[in-house]
C-alpha cells in the first residue's frame, strides 16, 4: 500500500532562537531516518526549510568550501541534498541588526532563493513574535532525539507509513507512537521548552 507524501509548505522557519553550531548540524540531518523514497531523493523534504544560525557558523561555512555562488548577501553550497536542493545562507539587516539564517532552495527555481529572503524578512521583523502551530510542531521535530521521533516504516500502521511520528507519554497507554501532526495542544506544550509552552498560537504565516 503506498503511502501518502509528506506535505512541506514554502518556506517555514523550523527551529525557533539561534540554533548552536551542534543544533545546526543536527538541523541538517532533521530527515536522516526518512525512507530514500522521491521526497528524500529530489530534495523535497528539505525544501523550503530555515533556521536562524551564528555569525561565526554563516563564515564557517563559507569557509569549508568554494561556494557555488556568492552575491551579495547570500550563498549556496556546492553540496545538494537531494535534487537541486541546497543549503543557502542569508545575511540579512532586520530591524537595524544583522543576523544570519540558513535555509534549502531548489536552485531549479530561479526565484526560490528571493522568495525564502523575503519569506524570512517578513516573518522576523513581525511585532508578533508567537509561534505558529505549525513552528511549533517543526520546532519539536527539531529538538526531539532520533530514539523519540521516527518516520513511519513497516513497523507502523499503514495509515502512519512515511508520516513524521514521536512518543508521547499517555497515563493510560504509557509511552506511545503519535503523528506529530496530531499532538494535542497539551502534549505540544508538554515538549515545547519551557520559554515556548505559554506561547499562543500565532495565525498561520
Amino acid at each position: 500500500m503506498s503511502h501518502l507524501p509528506v506535505i512541506h509548505p514554502d518556506n517555514r522557519k523550523i527551529f525557533e532562537g539561534v540554533a548552536s553550531r551542534r543544533q545546526m548540524y543536527a538541523l541538517f540531518n532533521r530527515h536522516a531516518q526518512t525512507a530514500f523514497d522521491n521526497e528524500r531523493i529530489s530534495g523535497r523534504c528539505y525544501a523550503g526549510e530555515w533556521f536562524e544560525i551564528t555569525e561565526a557558523d554563516h563564515d564557517r561555512m563559507f569557509e569549508i568550501l568554494p561556494p557555488l555562488f556568492y552575491r551579495g548577501d547570500v550563498f549556496a553550497m556546492r553540496e545538494c541534498v537531494g535534487g537541486t536542493v541546497t543549503s543557502v545562507f542569508f545575511a540579512l539587516r532586520i530591524g537595524g541588526r544583522p543576523r544570519w539564517f540558513h535555509g534549502y532552495c531548489n536552485l531549479s527555481d530561479r526565484s526560490s532563493i528571493d522568495r525564502m529572503r523575503a519569506a524570512i524578512i517578513e516573518r522576523e521583523s513581525q511585532a508578533d513574535r508567537a509561534m505558529t502551530r505549525r513552528e511549533k510542531l517543526d520546532h519539536i521535530w527539531s529538538i526531539t532525539a532520533n530514539d523519540f521521533r521516527a518516520y513511519a516504516d513497516r513497523r507502523f500502521r499503514d495509515d502512519f507509513r512515511g508520516r513524521p511520528n514521536i512518543l508521547v507519554y499517555c497515563a493510560v497507554e504509557g509511552r506511545m507512537w503519535k503523528q506529530l501532526d496530531e499532538l494535542t495542544d497539551v502534549e505540544i506544550a508538554a515538549k515545547l521548552p519551557v520559554q515556548f509552552r505559554h506561547s499562543r498560537d500565532a495565525a498561520a504565516a
